[in-house]
C-alpha cells in the first residue's frame, strides 16, 4: 500500500492542523509506503524513515491552480500511489486514484449568516466537489456525519474518525497544581465561538465585584477578526480583568490549563470542540454551551452546561460554580481518559483505506 497524504495544512491553527499533525506519526509508523505532499523543509523534520517520500508543493489549497491546473509532474507521482488522503476538503485537480477526504463540519451550511454570500457559495462549491470526488469522507463526530449527509447526500459513505487530544503525561495525576482565579477561553474571534456571550457574562460579574480574571489563550494581535464586535470590545476590556496569554507553546498551554479554575467554551457551533477535553485531562473543570455536538462528545464527562447563546444563564452558572463551592478535584476514569485518542482515529482510517 502506497499513500499520498496532503500535509499542506500542517501549520494550520485549530482543529485541522492538530488533526493532521497528530495523525502523521501513525501513518509513518504503519506498514504502508508514505508520500507526504507539502513544504519539504517542514516535512523533513518529521520524516526520517525509509518508507517516506516527500513531494515539495507550495500551491495553496483551494487556489485556482490547486483546483484547476495542478502541476502534471506532481500528479504523475501522486497517481502512482494506491490512495490519496487529505485532512480537509480540498482536492487537487487531476487525481485518478481513490481519494479519501475529511470534512470536519458543515458550519457554513448550518450558519450561513456568519459568512458573506460569495464566501458561502465558494465553500459550498468545494464541499460539493469533495463529496463528488471522494470515495470515503471522514469526519470527526456523529453530529458532523449527520449534517454532511443532510446537506451533501444521504448516500455518501461518511465515516466518523473522531477528533481527539493527545493525553498529557500529568493526566489524572494526584499532584495537582494550585488553582488560580482564572477563567480560561481557548478559541479565536469567530462568531461561532461565542466569545461575545462570555464577555457579556464576565463583565457583569466584574461589575458585581467578582475577583476572577478572564484569560484568553493567544496574542491579541494574532487573533482572527471576523467577529468585529468582539474584536473592538477586547481593546477596551483590560480594566475588567480580560487578558491575553500571548503566544505560548504546548507545554505552557497545558500548564495554564491545569492552573485555571475553570474553562468556558461558549460555542454556538462546532464539529467536535476539543478544549473542554484538554481542560479535563489537565484536571480543570469545563463549563460549556449545551449545543448538540457538546451533548454528544461530552455526554459521559463531568462537565457543566449552560444555555447556548444565553449570557444571563452563563453569568448565573459562573456565579454558582465559582462562588458556590461547586468545583471538586477532577479525576477522570481511565475509560474517559482514553475515550478519544488519535490511535483510535488512525485505526479507523487505516481499516478504511488499506
Amino acid at each position: 500500500m502506497k499513500i499520498t497524504i496532503d500535509c499542506r495544512h500542517i501549520n494550520y491553527r485549530g482543529g485541522i492542523g492538530v488533526y493532521i499533525r497528530e495523525l502523521i506519526p501513525f501513518f509513518l509508523n504503519s506498514n504502508a509506503s508514505i508520500v507526504l505532499l507539502g513544504d519539504e523543509d517542514i516535512l523533513r523534520q518529521n520524516s526520517h524513515k525509509n518508507n517516506v517520500e516527500i513531494i515539495h508543493c507550495s500551491i495553496k489549497p483551494f487556489s485556482l491552480r490547486d483546483t484547476f491546473a495542478f502541476p502534471k509532474d506532481i500528479l504523475k507521482k501522486i497517481n502512482t500511489c494506491n490512495a490519496f488522503y487529505t485532512p480537509y476538503f480540498n482536492i487537487p485537480n487531476g487525481i485518478k486514484i481513490p481519494i479519501y477526504s475529511t470534512i470536519h463540519d458543515m458550519f457554513f451550511h448550518d450558519m450561513p449568516n456568519f459568512v458573506s454570500k460569495p464566501g458561502l457559495m465558494t465553500r459550498k462549491y468545494f464541499l460539493k466537489r469533495a463529496s463528488k470526488h471522494s470515495k470515503v469522507i471522514f469526519t470527526v463526530s456523529e453530529f458532523s456525519k449527520s449534517r454532511i449527509k443532510h446537506f451533501l447526500g444521504d448516500s455518501l459513505n461518511v465515516i466518523n474518525a473522531s477528533n481527539a487530544v493527545n493525553v498529557p503525561s500529568h493526566a489524572n495525576s494526584h499532584n495537582k497544581p494550585i488553582k488560580k482565579k482564572n477563567i480560561l477561553f481557548i478559541g479565536n474571534i469567530k462568531k461561532n465561538k461565542g466569545l461575545n456571550i462570555l464577555l457579556d457574562a464576565f463583565v457583569q460579574l466584574k461589575k458585581e465585584k467578582f475577583d476572577h480574571e478572564l484569560v484568553i489563550i493567544g496574542s491579541r494581535h494574532s487573533f482572527r477578526t471576523s467577529d468585529k464586535e468582539s474584536s473592538i470590545r477586547l481593546d477596551n476590556l483590560k480594566e475588567y480583568g480580560v487578558n491575553f496569554s500571548g503566544y505560548i507553546n504546548d507545554a505552557e498551554k497545558w500548564k495554564l490549563l491545569s492552573e485555571s479554575a475553570l474553562l468556558v467554551q461558549p460555542s454556538l457551533y462546532e464539529g467536535f470542540g476539543y478544549p473542554p477535553l484538554e481542560a479535563m485531562l489537565s484536571g480543570t473543570n469545563a463549563l460549556i454551551s449545551d449545543i448538540s455536538i457538546f451533548k454528544e462528545v461530552y455526554s459521559d464527562f463531568p462537565v457543566f452546561f449552560f444555555k447556548s447563546g444565553d449570557s444571563s444563564d452563563l453569568h448565573d452558572k459562573l456565579l454558582e460554580i465559582l462562588s458556590g463551592n461547586k468545583l471538586r478535584p477532577l479525576h477522570l476514569s481511565e475509560a474517559l481518559i482514553n475515550k478519544y485518542s488519535f490511535e483510535k482515529t488512525f485505526s479507523i482510517i487505516k481499516k478504511t483505506i488499506w
